[in-house]
């Protein structure tokens, strides 16, 4: 994405969409149980306004679409540029488009149950493609910035594991929470990748930004090698902070639902005693 607002934009999307789908997780395992649960790759906003039950699908394809359209759109000059680069930011937004338009269109159609294992195939072609993108990435990502992708590609490979068994395993409720807290961390990452390769500011100690007449190209260049094994530590350090604080907020919500869950059983036995 090659800009900082680009990168935390797509983070705060990523993030939202993971935390929804996290909370929704935990919750409909809670109400329906182990034995009933099933895995749902989108979540309906049932209340409080049903006539918005398929804007996260919508959302997903708009931002999509614009997303794609973005790439093409050279800022702050209004032209368009086909640029190598730009074709591969925009395919891994198309895949995310593919699934959301195919899975929307199912449920307009009333056969979403019938395709659920169609739209499982093309999730895991979502984080498959995007791995491959970032993998085989034309742009020259080296030193301190290939380090901040590299672990990118860590989250994807490993929500590409996941979805593949949900997928194959609709009932299993771990590996669907695990999809949802890998898109909230990807979302996280992206935006911390945003601030810590195009902030100046926030560039490590011993590092500077490569700027050519006044451009900021996002490349993070270390004067030494420890400055550089340094820049690599921190990188590690905030990958596990992140990941501690989606695990800490997983560990909230959980708890919150099963407390709810054994408050609404007590009132039913008391009422059950009393009868």
């Amino acid at each position: 994405m090659g800009q900082f607002v680009p990168h935390v934009a797509s983070g705060f999307v990523f993030t939202f969409l993971g935390l929804w789908h996290t909370v929704n997780t935990i919750k409909t395992h809670n109400l329906k149980g182990s034995s009933s649960f099933k895995v749902r790759f989108w979540y309906p906003l049932d209340r409080p306004l049903s006539k918005l039950k398929y804007l996260e699908l919508v959302f997903m394809f708009s931002f999509s679409v614009i997303a794609i359209f973005r790439q093409f759109w050279e800022y702050p000059f209004v032209h368009l540029s086909f640029k190598v680069i730009n074709l591969e930011h925009a395919t891994m937004f198309l895949h995310l488009a593919i699934f959301s338009g195919f899975a929307l269109y199912n449920e307009l159609n009333q056969s979403s149950n019938l395709l659920s294992g169609v739209e499982g195939i093309f999730a895991a072609c979502v984080f498959s493609q995007e791995l491959f993108l970032l993998h085989f990435h034309s742009a020259d990502h080296k030193g301190i910035e290939g380090h901040y992708h590299w672990l990118l590609q860590l989250i994807v490979f490993a929500s590409l594991v996941s979805v593949l068994v949900v997928a194959c395993c609709p009932t299993n409720f771990p590996a669907a929470l695990v999809v949802s807290l890998l898109v909230v961390l990807q979302g996280c990452w992206f935006m911390n990748m945003g601030f810590m390769l195009w902030v100046p500011s926030l560039v490590p100690k011993g590092c500077s930004m490569r700027i050519i007449e006044d451009k900021m190209l996002g490349a993070v260049i270390c004067a030494t090698k420890e400055a550089d094994m340094r820049a690599r530590a921190l990188a590690n350090l905030q990958f596990s902070w992140i990941l501690a604080g989606i695990l800490i907020f997983t560990g909230f919500i959980s708890l919150k639902y099963t407390k709810s869950e054994n408050c609404s059983l007590k009132i039913q036995l008391s009422d059950y005693e009393q009868l």
